[in-house]
């Protein structure tokens, strides 16, 4: 049987709670490893059966914690979401709960110390992709909620929990996905936990999310692949082709180069200059997170502070190309090469408007005559809120109950495409995103683990929150 942390300071009067929470900890964690078991991978060419397979392994533990209404809400060509709810509190507030199912593809798999898909434990970290990024936000929500029904079999607010199955690929179907569901999610408070921490033991609250957009970019220059000795010298090749203009997408600093790109992006206010500023960042913190090797530089404007590189200004970064490897080159020329870039967006960029530059800059930079063509897949735009209120206060004294100290307030470099069209559709209703990750989890890459004392107080804080917002808001 587990042990509340001792940093956590429980309320006197949730001390029933939180105890309930510690007795079942050892089933919450062992039902996060039967969902890193399955290989819930959204991206085309996996085998979209594991991500029903996740899904229905979700729903299972949401009926096993007497959640009701449990079920697989569909839409035509997306991955299943997972809905449940709880709502016998009357008329206090409705908490919408979110996390997501699907996970990122392995990467390299002889670069894992231990199997992606089979969770293993090691020196307090569990091991496993999903672990953290975002299964345990699922598990997170089971852990507070099932503390509350098992103490005293009610939750002082609504509760409704929705689990979606696409957020690694850009949330493709989101929109169609809202317009069919908006009246059965309609909450007053979203939870979104699928965030990072700013340290271990030391939670964050999050109010700045990045934009993202996909770009793919094919290059052709023959009819089929030609020996090299044979025609190299006056007829060109796909790939050299390619990577010219994709050499030409950032400056020298590792900036973005396209004409245009900058134009909307929002200056920052002094507030969130000064947020920025109360983080401390260190260089070589960051590069010890990041795992830079010894000599690597810092890219991006230098005269801006690391943080604001990461949060708030935009990047492209070429994250594939599709082209012969090298054990199975052979010499010749290339006739087609393909690459995938990944736009990040800063406060106030048109995400469509960046696309479409991105897209007229790679078809003028291609050279010598070769076929361009450019397409686009899923793109959000940035989302920043101010941290007040209390919703935000209702999560400060939630998160310091169950760390033992206040959240640090973070941006995030990543995105997360379900906040801004979810608070829009409930009337600017607060969304609280709040941390699972820490910055050694290594979300994406290779051996993702979860640390196991702050799983447990990420859930610790939730069922705090519950009561928070009941009193708050209520």
């Amino acid at each position: 049987m587990a042990t509340l942390p001792a940093e956590t300071k429980a309320p006197d009067q949730l001390a029933d709670v939180a105890q309930a929470l510690a007795d079942r900890f050892e089933t919450t964690r062992a039902e996060l490893e039967s969902l890193v078991r399955i290989p819930s991978i959204s991206f085309e060419g996996h085998d979209p059966a594991t991500l029903r397979a996740s899904a229905e392994r979700t729903a299972e533990i949401f009926r096993g914690i007497g959640l009701e209404n449990v079920q697989l809400l569909e839409v035509e060509g997306a991955h299943p979401y997972v809905y449940a709810d709880h709502l016998h509190a009357g008329e206090a507030p409705t908490v919408l709960m979110y996390a997501h199912h699907d996970v990122q593809p392995v990467g390299t798999p002889d670069r894992w110390n231990s199997e992606p898909f089979e969770p293993t434990e090691r020196d307090g970290r569990l091991y496993g992709r999903g672990a953290a990024d975002d299964k345990a936000g699922i598990m997170a929500h089971v852990g507070a909620i099932a503390a509350w029904l098992d103490a005293r079999g009610e939750l002082p607010v609504n509760v409704k929990v929705i689990i979606e199955g696409e957020e690694e690929i850009g949330s493709p179907h989101l929109h169609d996905f809202l317009d069919g569901h908006v009246e059965l999610l309609r909450a007053d408070v979203i939870v979104l936990t699928d965030l990072t921490n700013w340290q271990v033991g030391w939670p964050g609250l999050t109010y700045a999310l990045r934009g993202m957009g996909e770009v793919y970019v094919t290059v052709k220059a023959l009819e089929q692949p030609v020996h090299n000795g044979m025609y190299g010298g006056p007829v060109p090749d796909a790939l050299t082709g390619l990577l010219k203009a994709l050499a030409s997408l950032n400056d020298e600093t590792g900036q973005p180069a396209v004409a245009g790109i900058y134009d909307d992006v929002r200056e920052l206010s002094d507030r969130e200059r000064q947020l920025l500023e109360d983080l401390h960042m260190e260089p070589e913190r960051l590069r010890a997170e990041a795992g830079m090797l010894d000599g690597v530089e810092f890219v991006g404007n230098p005269e801006l502070p690391l943080l604001e590189r990461n949060w708030m200004r935009p990047t492209i970064t070429v994250i594939g190309i599709d082209c012969p490897s090298v054990t199975n080159a052979s010499n010749q020329l290339i006739a087609e090469a393909r690459a995938k870039l990944n736009l990040r967006l800063a406060p106030g960029q048109d995400p469509a408007r960046v696309q479409n530059l991105v897209a007229e800059h790679l078809e003028a930079n291609v050279p010598w005559g070769l076929h361009t063509e450019v397409t686009f897949g899923p793109a959000n735009a940035a989302w920043v809120t101010e941290p007040t209120g209390p919703a935000f206060d209702a999560a400060s004294a939630a998160m310091e109950a169950a760390y033992g100290r206040p959240p640090a307030l973070l941006g995030c470099g990543g995105s997360i495409p379900f906040v801004e069209p979810f608070s829009d559709a409930f009337g600017g209703a607060p969304c609280l995103l709040v941390g699972i990750e820490d910055p050694h989890t290594n979300a994406h890459g290779e051996d993702e683990s979860l640390h196991l004392g702050d799983f447990m107080k990420s859930a610790l804080s939730e069922a705090f929150l519950f009561a928070e917002i009941a009193d708050r808001l209520g």
